[in-house]
Parts: structure tokens; C-alpha cells; sequence
């Protein structure tokens, strides 16, 4: 009898890509079809329906992992940048998840999907917390900022268009709102 090890892996890798390609889908069209995410990711349609039974349940898994990724990359990024540039990308990042999140519409409307989405916003909440620490360490934002705060206010950079025009506007409106956040 074969080792269920490697099936187990093969499972956890087919499953990774899967989340991958079907955020990269849902971020080109929020029409993308299942058989279609299946296909570029290349598993069956079988295997795809296997991890994720429904469209629903795609869809917030993809929310569910990008979140995590998010929040998780919070330390790598302060390693890598000032911390007032770590803020800049880490946002600039969340504004494109959300993004796809509002594209995809009436699938994030039913109860899981707003269980889902609100489990999300403690973990963001901490990272912001963590990004506000470096940048207030550094001397580059007052002291006492309110991460929730800061999350309302950069709400509006996922509102922009996803268009060259839009991103110039997320970006002016990222600065003026880091302006107000300075010493």
C-alpha cells in the first residue's frame, strides 16, 4: 500500500495553486469560471470541486488565504523597507485584495461570507498596529494613532478605479491621508 504522504502533499500543493489562480482569475474577470480557474491551474475540474465544493466557498477561501498572506508578510516587509514605505506597500496591497473582494459582488453578500470577511479585520487591525509601531519608533507618524482609524480612512484606496488614473489617485490619496498621520 502506498504512503498517503505524498498524496497529502500533492493535495496541499494542488490546493495552494489553485488559491493562486483563482486569485489571479478573480482579479482579471469576477465572472471566471470554476472549470476555467481548474483548468489554468492545471487539475481537474474533479480536484478543484474536491477542495472547494462551491463558487462561494472559492471565493472566501481566496479571501481567506490572501488576508493571511497579507497579514503574514508585515514583518518581511518592515525588514525590507523604511517603515513609512512598508506602510505605503502593505496598503497599497490591501487596497488590491479589496479590490477584487468588492469585483466579485453578491458572492461576499451571505452570512459565511460575512463571517468570513469580519474574521479578517482583527488580524489586519494587528498588522496595521505593527506597521504604526515602526513608523511611530522611527519618528515618521505621531504617537497614538488608532489602527481602525487608519483603516477607515485608507478605505478610500480601494475605491479608486483599477485603472492607471485610479492608481495615481490611490496614491495622492495615500499621501494626503500620511500627512495627516505625521508628528
Amino acid at each position: 500500500m502506498p504512503d498517503a504522504a505524498p498524496q497529502r502533499s500533492d493535495a496541499l500543493k494542488n490546493r495552494e495553486v489553485i488559491l493562486q489562480v483563482a486569485h489571479d482569475a478573480f482579479a482579471e474577470s469576477a465572472g471566471a469560471s470554476l472549470n476555467s480557474i481548474a483548468k489554468r491551474a492545471g487539475v481537474g475540474p474533479g480536484t478543484l470541486y474536491r477542495h472547494f465544493p462551491t463558487r462561494e466557498a472559492l471565493i472566501l477561501e481566496v479571501h481567506r488565504h490572501d488576508m493571511g498572506r497579507l497579514v503574514d508578510s508585515v514583518p518581511e516587509v518592515l525588514a525590507t523597507r523604511a517603515p513609512l514605505d512598508a506602510l505605503r506597500q502593505w496598503f497599497t496591497t490591501l487596497a488590491g485584495y479589496v479590490r477584487i473582494k468588492h469585483g466579485l459582488g453578491e458572492a461576499l453578500h451571505s452570512a459565511a461570507a460575512q463571517e468570513v470577511v469580519s474574521a479578517s479585520w482583527p488580524p489586519v487591525t494587528a498588522a496595521v498596529g505593527q506597521l504604526l509601531d515602526a513608523c511611530e519608533r522611527a519618528g515618521e507618524v505621531r504617537p497614538g494613532i488608532d489602527p481602525i482609524d487608519v483603516i477607515m480612512l485608507m478605505s478610500c484606496l480601494w475605491r479608486t478605479p483599477d485603472s492607471p488614473d485610479g492608481s495615481a489617485q490611490a496614491d495622492r490619496l495615500m499621501e494626503l491621508a500620511i500627512d495627516g498621520f505625521r508628528p
